[in-house]
């Protein structure tokens, strides 16, 4: 954000946030150039807040509008969507939020988006919504606005803040609208309801002159048309959900280029190009494909197949330019791109990126795996757990419900792996006085084409885990190892069965 403050022509830097770590973090934002701000709040319920948005933190978002306002934000803007059946009971309570405190509540008519379940009967139109607050306050006044702006403003006289609506839906305001979005992976976006997309980065990493770039954005903003499909329309039409307008599209998400690709580190700004000597200590090289160089197999490197982007987030950079495009394009010279692993790792394709294997094909068979696990407790814990008489309670029973419930998810942990309709999972607990341990075995059991070694792996690991949590506050020096996959049987490569299931000491872990 320092970088992006020093941008020749750049007058706002805003963000739009859920406020959950605004008021920690907030004073650092505003510190590096942040002067205007979002904060999306859809009820002001604490339990209705906690439905809408899966997670508490009501409090913590107005700690941090209240630590906006401290800071001299004015207005705070706070972005409410409005939804019959679900908040619309709220609005004259968040229109009284304007009287004492110098807000802009923006009242947000719901949208269809890909993937949100939109429905025509949950929205609420603008006028609705004008009708409800004029019987509560008859005053409410129309204030003028911009000619480009998306939101109708008004204002109770006497209140220090405001309310407006943006009306996407039931007005649309296309013909004056000037909003153009780069989404994260350099995709130039002209309408937010819009399918289209041009890839800015594709024309930066070929070498696209500033002018070069002026004329296809240009042309871009031509091609948009004079109104936007209109609210039935557009709820048919496949376009990133909200939530992607501004990160990374998952793969195969349409109509994106195929080498969309996310960076490992979202904390660094992004620069327009990647410096080169980023290069000569993380172990890659940009080419002019924009795909990192393998280094040969001879010096220490990263999986050759992985694609990691390199940024910089360093303000002495000599290869940062302050301009707000950026015409020297010299790269690194391309190079082959090698792909040795692709062959072997099923969830990796040809150009290095994570895939997810399609079973579809393969034939159902009944699928059984077993891994086991070992934590080594030290003689105290070993002797609290061996007598049931930790503070937190049976460790042992804890332990085991632990890893049946963690093979059941083992899908929403490991984000490749298939979802598995379990048919039995087992999981046995075995005291090793010898070695002050607990043996953990997990067992997995069912019927489709694709094994289950991931549940009964993940149970085991799970079910070490929580003995370690069970049993950290006698003592830290717990070890967990030797998790590992004892057999698997049912796959189309064959049966698998390890030859020794000898447990190693904790002197060789």
């Amino acid at each position: 954000m320092t970088q992006l403050q020093q941008l020749d022509g750049l007058k706002t830097i805003a963000i739009t946030t859920n406020g959950i770590n605004l008021a920690r973090l907030l004073p650092r934002l505003q510190g590096a150039g942040l002067n205007a701000i979002n904060i999306s709040l859809d009820s002001l319920v604490p339990a209705k807040f906690e439905f809408i948005a899966r997670r508490k933190g009501f409090h913590k978002v107005m700690e941090g509008i209240h630590k906006a306002i401290e800071l001299g934000f004015d207005p705070v803007k706070v972005n409410c969507v409005v939804m019959r059946g679900l908040n619309e009971d709220e609005l004259l309570d968040f229109v009284a939020l304007s009287e004492g405190l110098p807000l802009d509540v923006r009242f947000i008519e719901y949208m269809p988006f890909h993937g949100n379940k939109w429905n025509f009967k949950k929205m609420v139109s603008y006028t609705e919504m004008l009708d409800m607050i004029h019987q509560r306050w008859p005053e409410l006044e129309k204030l003028p606005e911009e000619a480009s702006s998306t939101a109708k403003a008004f204002r109770v006289p006497g209140f220090r803040g405001q309310v407006s609506f943006i009306t996407s839906m039931s007005e649309h305001f296309c013909g004056t609208c000037n909003r153009l979005r780069i989404t994260a992976d350099g995709n130039l976006k002209v309408c937010l309801f819009g399918n289209s997309e041009v890839s800015l980065r594709d024309h930066l990493r070929a070498g696209a002159s500033e002018e070069e770039l002026l004329s296809i954005i240009g042309a871009a903003v031509g091609r948009k048309k004079q109104q936007h499909a209109g609210m039935f329309n557009i709820a048919q039409m496949k376009n990133r959900p909200m939530i992607l307008i501004g990160c990374f599209p998952k793969l195969g998400d349409a109509p994106l280029t195929s080498s969309s690709l996310p960076p490992r580190d979202p904390l660094h700004i992004q620069v327009l190009r990647a410096r080169q000597s980023f290069s000569s200590h993380m172990g890659a090289r940009w080419t002019r494909g924009g795909l990192p160089r393998v280094l040969p197999p001879t010096q220490p490197r990263l999986e050759a197949s992985s694609s990691w982007r390199f940024y910089s987030s360093y303000p002495q950079d000599p290869d940062c330019s302050t301009k707000c495009l950026n015409t020297d394009t010299s790269v690194v010279p391309a190079t082959p791109r090698l792909s040795p692993l692709s062959d072997q790792l099923t969830h990796v394709d040809s150009e290095g990126r994570a895939a997810m294997v399609d079973v579809g094909g393969k034939p159902t068979t009944e699928r059984v795996a077993v891994a086991s696990a070992v934590v080594f407790l030290g003689p105290e814990a070993f002797k609290l757990v061996h007598q049931n008489q930790l503070q937190k309670g049976d460790a042992l029973a804890v332990a085991q419900l632990a890893g049946i419930q963690a093979a059941k998810l083992t899908s929403q942990l490991i984000p490749l792996c298939h979802h598995v309709a379990l048919s039995h999972a087992q999981l046995q607990l075995e005291l090793d006085a010898t070695r002050h341990a607990v043996v953990i075995q997990a067992a997995c059991r069912a019927w489709g084409p694709t094994g289950v070694e991931m549940e009964a792996l993940t149970s085991a690991t799970i079910a070490a885990l929580t003995l370690y949590d069970m049993c950290k506050a006698v003592s830290r020096d717990i070890v967990l190892g030797d998790i590992k996959l004892l057999s698997k049987t049912g796959g189309q490569r064959g049966d698998f069965h390890r030859s020794s299931n000898s447990e190693p000491s904790q002197s060789q872990l």
